[in-house]
């Protein structure tokens, strides 16, 4: 992918080091673990009571060059509760991707290789939202439903992305924030992370884990979000369950 390029022609190709990374979490009394193969670090830690998985090491996306650090927390939310934040530019190469792949009819492949966020991109409509009008030139937002959407990006969510826009996250940065499976998932690529850039990944994602919540709870009924078709797609997330 052309951003992919840019980053890999202009970037450095340094060894990764995680000495940053496990003296960041060591320093905030985070578990932290090296993964039994390979590089990479596994760091636990709670927010307001809920257990949350930080890993960094070889991606699990296509889309992610070097090192990919990634986040999930298990939220409860409803199943059909389906959003996604990503990075503008991200958004524009999976959608160009994906509208590819659908005009080539290659069923096989967009079934089973194409990962949720690049599903979601072709397959949810484009929703107008008065909270993402200061965001969109550096985000995108598309969900199953509306409602659950503008409710999650009131607010704090909203002021931790144009936080992050304005400062550790790089122009064509891909980061992807998505509720699925009653999980909340961050991805980006952070060949490097330091204490600054992890600072402010967490802060986003505890912000995101809160509207999410919130969001759930202003359904009717609790969790009343009607369901979408791809829950078929639902098994595709790349993150191992331990």
């Amino acid at each position: 992918m052309l951003h992919s390029l840019k980053r890999w022609i202009g970037g450095s190709r340094t060894g990764p080091d995680p000495r940053a990374l496990q003296a960041w979490a060591r320093q905030r009394g985070f578990n932290v673990k090296k993964v039994r193969s390979g590089e990479g670090l596994v760091i636990e830690g709670r927010s307001f009571d809920l257990p949350w998985r930080m890993e960094w090491g070889a991606p699990q996306r296509a889309y992610l060059l070097d090192r990919e650090l990634r986040l999930r927390m298990e939220l409860g939310l409803p199943p059909s509760l389906q959003m996604l934040v990503t990075s503008r530019a991200l958004a524009e190469e999976l959608e160009q991707a994906a509208y590819a792949l659908f005009t080539q009819d290659m069923q096989t492949q967009i079934d089973s290789g194409m990962p949720e966020e690049m599903r979601w991109l072709a397959m949810f409509p484009k929703i107008q939202l008065a909270a993402m009008k200061p965001l969109k030139a550096r985000f995108s937002a598309i969900a199953s439903a509306a409602p659950p959407l503008a409710r999650w990006l009131e607010g704090e969510l909203a002021t931790r992305l144009e936080e992050a826009g304005s400062d550790w996250l790089a122009q064509d940065e891909p980061l992807v924030l998505m509720t699925l499976r009653g999980r909340l998932y961050l991805r980006m690529e952070a060949m490097q992370p330091d204490a600054a850039l992890l600072d402010g990944v967490l802060a986003l994602f505890e912000a995101a884990a809160r509207s999410a919540q919130a969001a759930a709870e202003a359904a009717p009924g609790h969790g009343g979000w009607p369901a979408s078709g791809n829950t078929a797609w639902q098994s595709q997330s790349g993150y191992s369950e331990e």
